[in-house]
């Protein structure tokens, strides 16, 4: 089915304070021609200089995404880009007479309004997707983004801080209902501690508590109530949303990430690029449901890694199970995880002393309850997506030589769309980690 490239129907503008210069910024979004994309143009220059949203643009990613064309400058376009590509606008012209849009809530809510009352408006072209044709990953220490083959735009994130609090994660499918509710209102955050060196480096000069949520400790500090209760990670993914748009093309790909940020988010987005420019995608014709059994048949009660690898989704270096050593009935499942010294996570967890961050032992107990949730009768043709964890506990640090065995227990199907199952993790006979897990359940021809 084809869709149709946007734009908008009448330029309308937006006044604020930029985040890091300060400074007091106009910014006004203007229609635009098919195939024209998204055009940064600084009318404070001489000559008004047009900057291109691209990832072969982007100099600086610290804290925010910058682009450049020469001397002319954009800064922390993000927000901006994020509700452009989340509203499913192609072609504008953002026109501003500052080096940086102006931060209003830290959210993109304000910009995705803006976009709504310039109201958006169908084009003759159409739109044209790069349609990811094997997986791509990224990684950078203990943070690590993976694009898996998808037909649509799906993110999963899971979102923590260097001391495993605040741990958030969420498993959303994109489109503009979507984006504008459950995305666009997440406001930006800080941890307390980098404030100083942030301002230091000549960054947040704008920043208050109207623009961010400040994280000291336990503490949340913020002018109002969180406006979700999973507001951090949602905000992550609404960051990249904003930076997969330096892509130059909207993208069909599941994006799985484990504490990203602008620097890795651009990194995939350059990798996603690169690939794009040697023509390899797929044809839209030949998606068709996976061959093969992508679910766990009924006389199965153990899986070899190869199997493994037909039931999940997740390759390189997102496959956190090894093997399968019991499956009872649809109710149970063992799972084996390996923790080798080799695992790239260890480079940057911590030098000289490796520790297995605990969102991947989380993103394991997900991989182990999401095959048991395969297992059922009912799941031929099915996809299990991982949806939030509650009563997350790490009891144990998990290092270089552990095995983990991850013991995953269904608890509850309602309707046949929506699991929770427990999932706890040992080493030999202690209990390391544990979470209570939701799951949604869906037929694979909606996400293919």
């Amino acid at each position: 089915m084809s869709i149709k490239q946007r734009s908008i129907r009448r330029e309308r503008s937006i006044i604020g304070k930029s985040l890091h210069t300060g400074e007091e910024v106009s910014l006004t979004i203007k229609p635009a021609k098919a195939n024209t994309g998204y055009i940064f143009r600084r009318i404070d220059l001489y000559g008004q200089p047009e900057i291109l949203p691209l990832s072969s643009n982007v100099t600086d990613l610290v804290r925010s995404t910058s682009i450049s064309n020469g001397n002319a400058k954009v800064h922390t376009i993000e927000h901006v880009l994020s509700a452009l590509a989340g509203s499913g606008v192609d072609n504008v012209v953002i026109d501003l007479d500052a080096s940086e849009p102006p931060i209003m809530d830290g959210s993109a809510r304000p910009f995705a309004n803006l976009i709504l009352e310039a109201e958006p408006v169908e084009q003759d072209a159409e739109r044209e997707f790069f349609r990811l044709p094997y997986p791509v990953s990224v990684t950078n220490g203990n943070r690590s983004m993976i694009a898996l083959p998808y037909n649509g735009l799906r993110i999963t994130c899971t979102s923590t801080d260097e001391r495993a609090s605040h741990v958030q994660h969420l498993s959303i499918e994109l489109d503009p209902e979507t984006y504008h509710a459950e995305l666009a209102p997440a406001r930006t955050f800080t941890l307390y501690e980098d404030i100083e060196e942030l301002l230091k480096l000549g960054k947040i000069r704008g920043g208050s508590l109207d623009s961010a949520i400040v994280i000291k400790g336990d503490k949340i500090l913020s002018k109002e109530p969180l406006r979700f209760e999973d507001e951090f990670v949602r905000h992550k993914i609404l960051d990249i949303v904003g930076d997969l748009a330096l892509l130059g093309k909207p993208l069909y790909a599941h994006i799985i990430a484990v504490r990203p940020g602008h620097s890795l988010n651009a990194e995939l987005t350059t990798k996603l690029s690169e690939l794009m420019k040697k023509g390899e995608q797929v044809d839209e014709k030949s998606m068709s449901p996976a061959k093969g059994k992508s679910f766990v048949l009924p006389d199965e009660t153990e899986l070899d890694v190869r199997r493994v690898l037909d039931v999940l989704p997740h390759r390189f270096p997102f496959v956190m199970i090894d093997r399968v050593a019991s499956i009872e009935g649809g109710e149970k499942l063992v799972g084996i995880k390996n923790v080798s010294i080799n695992e790239p996570f260890f480079t940057g967890h911590f030098p000289g002393h490796p520790v297995m961050p605990g969102v991947l032992q989380l993103e394991a107990m997900a991989q182990a309850a999401g095959i048991l949730l395969l297992r059922r009768g009912s799941a031929e043709g099915k996809v299990a997506f991982f949806m939030s964890a509650d009563k997350v506990k790490f009891r144990k640090p998990v290092v270089p030589g552990d095995q983990l065995i991850i013991t995953a227990k269904l608890e509850k199907v309602r309707g046949n769309k929506l699991a929770t199952a427990s999932v706890e993790c040992k080493v030999g006979e202690q209990i390391v980690s544990s979470a209570s897990l939701m799951f949604s359940i869906m037929d694979g021809k909606e996400v293919r």
